[in-house]
């Protein structure tokens, strides 16, 4: 997929200066990083790197929207999370040097950085900063998935939905979140194990407690904390 005239307007590099994760590297360190990671446009429904392949990238949301889930024998989908711009991913299977463990779709037309394996081996080789953010990160991460199964099993889809939007807001994974949500009821109803119809009731609940507002092409987000406290 070629990138449109909007995603080029900044280059992989500036992206790439901007992470938290770049900004304690070296000269050196930066130079080797932006050698060699690569973009990749990837378009609506397509895959970013399927289940039971090998591991040989660290992966960044430039631009877009995507989820890691799976599929049952039965054919019944499971989502785990999404990732929003400026989130990185992938770093639990990097360093246990495993076969991916779910799928990664992209819920809208992507942009992707790629940093390959070897380059992200040598930071942690080369970079007590970079190390520091990846325990962070693994943390954060821990974090996030005990909260999904907690909801996904004590709450009901208008409090599940609730929770999933507040979840994008957690500024270590996904720096790049503001207020103003560019997101479909359709993209929510992915993320949160719902229906379409059924997201877009939730959303009228949470708009009626006063939570965020629905606006055309995305959500104004007014109450982050009532979100993350909200429950029926």
């Amino acid at each position: 997929m070629r990138c449109t005239m909007a995603q080029e307007k900044i280059s992989l590099n500036a992206v790439l200066r901007q992470t938290i994760w770049a900004k304690q590297l070296t000269t050196e360190q930066m130079a080797r990083v932006e050698a060699d990671t690569v973009e990749q446009c990837v378009p609506k429904g397509g895959y970013i790197c399927r289940k039971g392949e090998q591991v040989d990238a660290w992966i960044g949301v430039i631009d877009g929207l995507v989820k890691m889930n799976n599929l049952s024998p039965e054919g019944k989908s499971v989502t785990f999370t999404g990732v929003t711009a400026g989130g990185w991913f992938g770093e639990g299977t990097l360093l246990k040097q495993e076969t991916r463990k779910y799928d990664v779709v992209a819920l809208r037309d992507s942009r992707i950085a790629r940093m390959p394996a070897k380059t992200f081996m040598w930071l942690l080789d080369t970079s007590l900063p970079f190390n520091k953010f990846l325990l962070m990160q693994l943390n954060e991460r821990l974090g996030q998935f005990i909260g999904m199964v907690e909801f996904d099993r004590l709450l009901d889809v208008d409090a599940r939905v609730a929770r999933c939007l507040a979840a994008l807001f957690n500024t270590h994974l996904y720096p790049g979140t503001n207020t103003l949500l560019q997101i479909s009821q359709e993209e929510i109803g992915f993320l949160s194990g719902a229906s379409r119809q059924r997201a877009n009731q939730a959303l009228q609940v949470l708009e009626r407690a006063g939570l965020l507002k629905v606006d055309y092409g995305g959500i104004q987000i007014l109450d982050l904390d009532g979100l993350r406290r909200f429950s029926n």
